[in-house]
């Protein structure tokens, strides 16, 4: 497999998608100043089948890391201009890179310049002079776990489920899904490394009440008739300083409800709504008010929707309903 030249990297990001192949190849980020050490690890890496790209400096580093998105980077830690301490800390600061995981290469023992290491973000470090299988085997395990963390968030994507991973010490929202980044704009007004405001006190309390026993609250964010319900889902970082975060995001409407509603208990559209609002807990007055109708027109719709769901009170009939919307949109909040 041939090594990604720098002139590659001028293409759009589609069509680096298409140049570097991620299906069938995981991509490889080596940032080093010393030639002889990029051939012998461009080769080992080659030949194991992963796609090379190379970075003689940290500010080309930054560059190929922003373009190419790479799946790790293998970071010498001292080179000439910015040091590979900063060239970290930088792409951690930066939400298209902060989920990449960062291997340092070393010669520095001393216990001081390996705890920089991690401080500035690395995940790992290998020490000098490099021993390809060794670097091969630390990448093997971080690349499994970032793989595993990619197909997920792809998978919930999918389904309509956003991602955000939120860093609690500085509230940096550190990376996010396509769908969340849509989401968090037209809900919060806000856009990465910034988390919105309401989100970053509802992660807060819900880490400080932890301790106690049951799930932790979610957060609902209402737009009109649309809602945004953001649940704590796992922590995926240090535990210090609070960890990073998983938020999953899902968007949830009124219209979507009623409709799911109507076609599960064969219901007209009217009948739906009705139901609907008699589930969010609303008087017949409420809801004739809603819907535009008089009381007692809901109450006749209301009357037929207990025929069709086989129960003769309104307790009933919404209790019938919740269960069944909660089977069908999980995310629903009565």
């Amino acid at each position: 497999m041939r090594p990604i030249e720098p002139t590659s990297l001028l293409l759009d990001r589609a069509g680096l998608d298409q140049v570097l192949d991620r299906v069938n190849s995981d991509v490889v980020l080596v940032v080093d100043d010393v030639p002889d050490n990029l051939a012998m690890l461009h080769d080992a890496l080659d030949e194991s089948g992963y796609t090379v790209l190379v970075a003689t400096s940290g500010a080309a580093a930054l560059q190929r890391a922003l373009q190419a998105a790479p799946d790790i980077v293998l970071l010498d830690a001292m080179m000439p201009g910015m040091d590979g301490f900063e060239v970290a800390r930088q792409l951690k600061a930066q939400p298209q890179t902060a989920h990449i995981p960062i291997i340092f290469m070393t010669g520095l023992t001393e216990t001081e310049y390996l705890v920089a290491a991690l401080e500035s973000g690395g995940v790992d470090y290998v020490t000098k002079p490099i021993k390809p299988k060794e670097v091969l085997a630390r990448m093997g395990v971080h690349l499994a776990g970032a793989r595993e963390r990619r197909q997920t968030r792809n998978a919930l994507d999918a389904f309509g489920y956003a991602t955000i991973a939120v860093r609690v010490a500085d509230g940096c929202l550190l990376w996010q899904t396509p769908l969340a980044r849509e989401l968090l704009e037209r809900y919060c007004g806000t856009q990465a490394p910034h988390t919105p405001v309401a989100v970053l006190e509802w992660l807060r309390q819900c880490l400080a009440g932890l301790e106690r026993a049951g799930e932790p609250p979610k957060l609902v964010l209402e737009r009109g008739a649309m809602r945004l319900t953001l649940r704590l889902h796992q922590q995926i970082g240090d535990a210090d300083a609070g960890g990073d975060w998983l938020i999953v995001m899902r968007e949830v409407s009124d219209t979507a409800v009623i409709e799911a509603m109507r076609l599960s208990f064969k219901l007209t559209g009217k009948e739906a709504e009705v139901l609907y609002w008699v589930v969010k807990g609303k008087t017949n007055k409420d809801i004739g008010d809603i819907v535009g109708s008089s009381p007692m027109t809901v109450k006749k719709h209301l009357e037929r929707v207990y025929v069709k769901l086989g129960v003769e009170t309104r307790t009933a009939a919404a209790g019938m309903a919740m269960g069944r919307i909660r089977q069908l949109q999980p995310q629903f909040e009565g």
